[in-house]
C-alpha cells in the first residue's frame, strides 16, 4: 500500500492550513507533521524532477492536487516575506530588480494551472479559488502601494493579526466621501503651505515637504483616530524637512507667528536668542472632530539630526510616569526621521534598545520616514549598506510599512495600521513613506548638480493633491470648481496672517509644555546665588536612616550586603555620614517631601564603585527590594535603572524626562566621568544652550567621576573642562564637592528652588570610603550649601600661601600639609564652580592679608580642569601661581608610577615655589 495513500482521503484544506502553520512557526505542529513538512521542503529543493515541458514535479509519492496545494502555500509565503521587494512604492523612478521573483513557476507553478480552484485559499481568509484569484489577491495585498515587511516578527499572536487586517479589503484603503474630501483638504492645505512660502519668500530655508505631503492628513488621521481610542497625550519629534508645514497645519500654530520668524524680528526678551524656525518646539491643545481632547508637543530639536528622538522618548515616560502610570499607551510617542539619517545615525540604534527596558519603554513608538531618497547630496545607495533605511527597525521585530507618498490613501491606511499596532501590542512600527524633495536640501541649492536625471523626473511630476485631486474628480466626488475653492480659500486665510504679521515689531516664542512648568520662574544669576533652605529635622532623617539600614526579616541576604546595609545606621549614631549616605539621605528627604527621584545610567543600582547599593537583592530568588520606596506614607516614587551601554541615548532620554518632570530629581550617572563625551551632542545642543535657544528649563542632574588615581587616562578625568567652557550667564550649575553634607544639601538645593537649572556634578571615586570623608548629623538636618568651604583650621596672620583648589585634590594636599606642619598654608575649596562665588574669593584673599602667594592648585594637566576657565572668570586669577600637570593630550598617564609621580610634582611644587614642574 502506498505509504502516503491517506494524503488522498483528507481533505485538502487542512493540509494547506497544517503547512502555512508549519511555514509561519515550525514548532507549533505536532512532530510527525513537523518532519513530513520537513521532507517535503528538502525534496522540494534537492529532488527536482524536469519534464520537458519545464514542468517541475517534487516527491512523485505526494497526492499531486496536494503537492500543487503546497506549491501554492509556498507562493503565498513568497509574497508574504518577499513581496515587499515587487511594490509599486517608488513615485519618481525605478525600482531595483531583486530575484528570484514571484513568478509561478519558482514556485513549482504553471500558467495553465491559473484556472485550478485551491483550497490554500481559505488560509487567505477567501475560501478556496483559482490560482488567479489567489495571485490577483496576494498583488493588491503586498505589491500595490504599500509594502509591509513583518515574517521575521517571532510572536505568532502579531503574525496572525497582521494577516488578519492585510485580508479585509485586500489591504486597501475603504474610505467614505466625507472621509476622503477631508483627506483632500489637509494635502491641500500641505501643498498650499508650501507653495505659499516659495512666493512670498523667494530662496528663504524652508526644508519644505514638497514630494511627501501626505504626511499632513496621515498626521491627522492618526491623532483622530488615536483620540477616538483612548490616546491623551501626543509627544513628536522631527527635523526640519515638513516641520513648518506640521506646525500650522496639525499642531495649530499661527501662521502669524511664523511669517514673523521668516521675517527675521528680534525676540521679545533680551535674554533669549532664540533659534531658526524650523528648531522651534511647540505645545498645544486640540479638540478632535469626536470631541475628545488631546495634549500636542513637538520637542525642539537642534540640527544634529535624530537626536531630538531619545528626548522624545524621556518626554513620553515621563508624562506616562506622571499621570498614566495605570495605562502608559494614554501617551503616545511620535518620531518623524529622515532616510538618510535614520540608516546613519548610531543614535537610532540606541533609542531602538530601549524599547522593552523597564527603565525606558514608552508602550511603543510609531516611527515616520520621509524618505527623499537621498541626503543632502547623497543617493541612496551611498547612504546605506542595508536594502531598506528602516532595516534597523527589525532588530526589535517590528513590522515597517513602505508606502507611496504620492497615493495618500495608502498613507492614510497605513498610519491607521501602525496605530491599531501599536495599541494592540504596544510596540513600535516604522512607516518608510517613500516620496521625493522638489528642490535641493535647502530651498537655495541647485539638486541638478548631483542628480540631473532625478531631478528631470520630478520637474514634471504632479504634486500629491493634483494626482488625488484627479482620482476624487473621476470618482465623481468634487469637481474642479471644488478643488480650486479649496486652494483658494486657505492661500487667501495665509494672505490675511501674512498682514497681521506685519503689523507686529517683535517675534513672541511661546514656552513648550507651559502646564507642567506652571509656578517656575527664569532665573538669572543672581537668584542661582542665592542661599536656599535645604533643612530637615533630626528626627525625620534618624526615621529614614531607620527604613535604609533594615532589611526584611523574612528574606535572606548574602552576609556581605547584610553587613552594608546595618553599617548605614552605625555610621548614622556614630554621628559620622559618608558619600553613600549623603546620597540615601538626599532621596529619602525628597521623597518623603513628596518629589519623585529618577536615577539611570550604567551600573547605578549597585554604584560603579559598589557604594550606592540602591537595589538590594535577595540571595535565592534575585527579588529587587528597593528600601527607599519605604519611607512613608504617601511618598514619590524612588526610579532607578540600570542602563544598557549607552551614554548618548540615555543622557537624551533622561534629558528629556528631566523637560516633562520639573519634580522629579532625575539623575544620569556616568560610569566614569569621561565616558559622558559619548554624549557630547546632547550636552552642546540642549544641556548647556536649551534654555537660550527655546526657553527651555531643565533640572537634569549629571555625576560624573572625576579624580586621578593613577587608573589611566578613560578612567581619571570628566573633562571638567568641556563644561565650564560651555557655561556662560545663567545656563547651569557645576560642582565639585568634597563632603557628604554638601553634596547632600546639593541634592536638595536641585529641588527646592523654583526654577530649574541643569547641575553638572564631579563625583568623587576613592573619597567615597576616605576616613576624613564624613559629616555629621548636625551638619545635614541645618547646614546647607557651601560654594566655598575656608580653611577652618588656619591660624590667618600666620598663613603666607593660599590655596585655592576643587575636588578631592584637596586632600592630598591636606595629607601633605599636616606631614609637613605647614601653618604658613591655607587650603580653600571652591565647591561651586559656575556660577563662580566671585565675592567670596574676593573677601577670602582679603581674609588673609599676610598671604603674598596664591595658588591655583589642581591635579590635572595645565590645559585641562578649571584653570582656563578660573583667568576668564576671575580676573585676579591671572596673577596666581598655577600648580598643575604640565600640558597634555591625554588626561592621564597610563602607567601608574608614571601618574604618581606627576601628582607628586604638582603637590611638591604647592607647597615649594622653587620645585616648578613645568620647567
Amino acid at each position: 500500500m502506498d505509504k502516503y495513500s491517506f494524503l488522498n482521503a483528507a481533505h485538502s484544506a487542512y493540509f494547506a492550513e497544517l503547512y502555512d502553520q508549519y511555514l509561519r512557526n515550525p514548532d507549533s505542529v505536532e512532530p510527525s507533521w513537523r518532519a513530513f513538512f520537513q521532507g517535503f521542503d528538502f525534496g522540494s529543493e534537492n529532488s527536482e524532477v524536469a519534464y520537458d515541458d519545464g514542468a517541475v514535479c517534487i516527491s512523485p509519492e505526494i497526492p499531486d492536487h496536494l503537492h500543487k496545494e503546497f506549491n501554492v502555500i509556498r507562493l503565498i509565503d513568497g509574497y508574504r516575506n518577499r513581496g515587499h521587494l515587487f511594490t509599486k512604492t517608488n513615485p519618481v523612478r525605478e525600482r531595483r530588480k531583486y530575484e528570484p521573483t514571484l513568478a509561478l513557476e519558482n514556485f513549482g507553478l504553471l500558467k495553465e494551472d491559473l484556472q485550478t480552484v485551491f483550497s490554500a485559499g481559505d488560509i487567505l481568509g477567501i475560501g478556496p479559488q483559482t490560482l488567479e484569484s489567489i495571485v490577483d489577491h496576494l498583488e493588491k495585498i503586498y505589491c500595490s502601494s504599500i509594502g509591509l515587511e513583518y515574517m521575521y516578527i517571532r510572536n505568532p499572536k502579531e503574525i496572525e493579526w497582521i494577516q488578519s487586517k492585510l485580508n479585509i479589503n485586500d489591504n486597501q484603503p475603504k474610505f467614505s466621501t466625507d472621509q476622503k474630501k477631508h483627506i483632500l483638504s489637509k494635502l491641500n492645505e500641505a501643498v498650499t503651505f508650501e507653495s505659499f512660502l516659495h512666493t512670498k519668500y523667494v530662496g528663504q530655508k524652508r526644508f519644505s515637504l514638497e514630494g511627501g505631503e501626505s504626511l499632513i492628513p496621515a498626521l491627522d488621521a492618526l491623532i483622530e483616530s488615536a483620540a477616538e481610542i483612548g490616546v491623551k497625550e501626543f509627544v513628536m519629534g522631527m527635523a526640519h524637512r515638513g516641520r513648518l508645514s506640521t506646525l500650522i497645519n496639525i499642531f495649530g500654530k499661527s501662521a502669524k507667528d511664523i511669517f514673523s520668524e521668516f521675517d527675521g524680528k528680534d525676540y521679545e526678551q533680551e535674554v533669549f536668542d532664540g533659534d531658526v524656525k524650523y528648531h522651534l518646539g511647540w505645545t498645544s491643545d486640540r479638540e478632535s472632530t469626536g470631541g475628545k481632547k488631546i495634549n500636542l508637543n513637538i520637542a525642539p530639536n537642534p540640527s544634529h539630526l535624530e537626536t531630538v528622538g531619545a528626548v522624545v522618548e524621556g518626554i513620553a515616560r515621563a508624562k506616562q510616569d506622571d499621570k498614566y502610570a495605570d495605562d502608559p499607551s494614554q501617551v503616545l510617542p511620535i518620531i518623524v526621521h529622515g532616510d538618510a539619517a535614520i540608516a546613519g545615525q548610531g543614535l537610532v540604534y540606541e533609542v531602538i534598545q530601549m524599547v522593552n527596558l523597564d527603565g525606558y519603554k514608552t508602550s511603543g513608538t510609531i516611527h515616520i520616514v520621509i524618505n527623499n531618497q537621498i541626503g543632502f547630496t547623497t543617493n541612496y545607495l551611498d547612504a546605506r549598506s542595508s536594502t531598506y533605511c528602516t532595516d534597523v527597525g527589525k532588530v526589535t521585530l517590528s513590522p515597517v510599512l513602505h508606502v507611496n507618498a504620492d497615493d495618500v490613501e495608502a498613507v492614510v491606511h497605513a498610519m491607521l495600521f501602525a496605530l491599531d499596532f501599536r495599541m494592540t501590542f504596544k510596540r513600535d512600527v516604522f512607516i518608510d513613506l517613500l516620496g521625493y524633495r522638489k528642490y535641493g536640501h535647502n530651498e537655495g541649492d541647485e539638486p541638478r548638480f548631483t542628480q540631473p536625471k532625478l531631478y528631470r523626473a520630478i520637474a514634471k511630476h504632479k504634486n500629491p493633491r493634483e494626482i488625488y485631486a484627479d482620482i476624487l474628480i473621476k470618482e465623481g466626488i468634487v469637481d474642479k470648481d471644488y478643488v480650486k475653492n479649496l486652494e483658494e480659500v486657505y492661500k487667501a486665510s495665509l494672505e490675511e496672517e501674512l498682514e497681521d504679521s506685519r503689523k507686529q515689531e517683535k517675534t513672541v516664542i511661546t514656552p513648550f509644555m507651559q502646564d507642567e512648568w506652571n509656578g517656575y520662574e527664569y532665573a538669572d544669576v543672581n537668584m542661582m546665588m542665592q542661599e536656599v533652605d535645604t533643612t530637615f529635622s533630626k528626627e525625620k532623617l534618624a526615621e529614614i536612616a531607620e527604613v535604609i539600614s533594615t532589611l526584611p526579616k523574612d528574606k535572606k541576604f548574602i552576609r556581605k550586603i547584610e553587613r552594608l546595609v546595618q553599617s548605614r545606621k552605625t555610621m548614622f549614631d556614630e554621628d559620622k555620614l559618608d558619600w553613600a549616605m549623603a546620597e540615601h539621605l538626599a532621596y529619602g528627604t525628597l521623597l518623603q517631601e513628596g518629589h519623585d527621584v529618577r536615577i539611570s545610567g550604567q551600573d547605578v543600582e549597585r554604584g560603579t564603585f559598589s557604594h550606592r547599593h540602591a537595589v538590594i537583592k535577595v540571595e535565592d530568588s534575585e527579588e529587587e527590594i528597593v528600601l527607599l520606596n519605604h519611607i512613608s506614607d504617601g511618598q514619590g516614587q524612588f526610579y532607578i535603572y540600570n542602563s544598557l551601554l549607552s551614554e548618548y541615548g540615555v543622557v537624551g532620554f533622561d534629558y528629556g524626562y528631566a523637560m516633562a518632570s520639573p519634580n522629579t530629581l532625575t539623575i544620569w550617572e556616568a560610569q566614569f566621568g569621561d565616558f559622558g563625551n559619548g554624549a557630547q551632542i546632547m550636552i552642546d545642543q540642549y544641556v548647556s544652550a536649551a534654555e537660550d535657544k527655546w526657553k527651555l528649563q531643565n533640572g537634569l542632574v549629571m555625576l560624573l567621576p572625576h579624580g586621578y588615581e593613577g587608573q589611566g587616562a578613560e578612567h581619571s578625568s570628566g573633562r571638567m573642562e568641556r563644561f565650564l567652557q560651555l557655561c556662560a550667564s545663567d545656563n547651569m550649575f557645576v560642582a565639585d564637592c568634597t563632603t557628604p553634607a554638601n553634596m547632600y544639601h546639593l541634592l536638595r538645593r536641585q529641588m527646592k528652588t523654583n526654577f530649574r537649572k541643569p547641575l553638572i556634578i564631579f563625583t568623587p571615586k576613592s573619597l567615597l570610603r576616605h576616613p576624613l570623608v564624613v559629616s555629621t548629623v548636625d551638619e545635614f538636618a541645618n547646614g546647607s550649601f557651601q560654594m566655598v568651604i575656608d580653611d577652618d583650621k588656619a591660624k590667618v596672620d600666620k598663613v603666607k600661601t593660599l590655596v585655592f583648589m576643587t575636588g578631592k585634590f584637596y586632600y592630598d594636599l591636606l595629607e601633605v600639609r599636616e606631614e609637613q606642619k605647614r601653618e604658613d598654608v591655607a587650603l580653600v575649596r571652591i565647591e561651586q564652580l559656575f556660577p563662580l562665588p566671585a565675592k567670596q574669593l574676593r573677601d577670602i584673599i582679603k581674609k588673609y592679608k599676610n598671604a603674598d602667594d596664591i595658588v591655583w592648585a589642581q591635579e590635572e594637566p595645565r590645559n585641562m580642569g578649571a584653570y582656563g576657565f578660573m583667568m576668564m572668570h576671575f580676573e585676579e586669577s591671572k596673577s596666581f601661581r598655577i600648580a598643575s600637570r604640565r600640558a597634555y593630550g591625554a588626561p592621564a598617564a597610563g602607567s601608574a608610577t608614571r601618574s604618581l609621580r606627576r601628582h607628586k610634582e604638582v603637590i611638591d611644587y604647592v607647597f615649594d615655589k622653587t620645585k616648578n614642574n613645568q620647567r
